[in-house]
């Protein structure tokens, strides 16, 4: 059964939640390329599934560790253990084992709970830093406009 977004699902952090969506998108191609039995692009969506979830997962921790986020070094163990368990599946896929519908199983499961419960709570350290530098650029940027008039 494929994953449907839902609000609730939405941190109120764009980037983060378009990748979210994505990473959503790529286990619906999943589901996908299993009905359609084609074992070629199950192996191709697991491939750049891993991928992109590794590359978010790097970005999720930079900016956590940016905003100072007390939590920072269990989530990226929380990731760390889950990127463990899906190379398993990945390496008994490439092996011949029809893992897919445990994976696809796991990977919704894990991605929803995820998100409502680990990601929820970095939000606001994250937001709060977020907007503290964007306060900064745009004081910054008045400053320069105004010094220009000054010199």
């Amino acid at each position: 059964m494929t994953i449907s977004w839902t609000d609730d699902l939405n941190t109120g952090i764009e980037v983060i939640d378009k990748q979210h969506m994505r990473i959503v998108d790529y286990i619906n191609d999943l589901e996908l390329a299993h009905q359609k039995q084609d074992h070629e692009a199950v192996g191709r969506v697991l491939d750049d599934l891993v991928d992109y979830t590794l590359s978010h997962f790097a970005f999720e921790e930079s900016l956590q560790e940016e905003a100072g986020y007390e939590y920072c070094k269990p989530h990226k163990k929380v990731h760390e253990l889950f990127v463990r368990r899906v190379n398993e599946y990945v390496e008994r896929f490439r092996l011949g084992d029809d893992v897919t519908a445990e994976i696809h199983k796991l990977l919704k499961s894990w991605l929803i709970n995820h998100i409502k419960r680990d990601d929820a709570d970095y939000v606001a350290a994250v937001k709060a830093n977020m907007i503290g530098i964007i306060s900064e650029k745009e004081k910054k940027k008045d400053i320069g406009w105004f010094r220009r008039f000054f010199k």
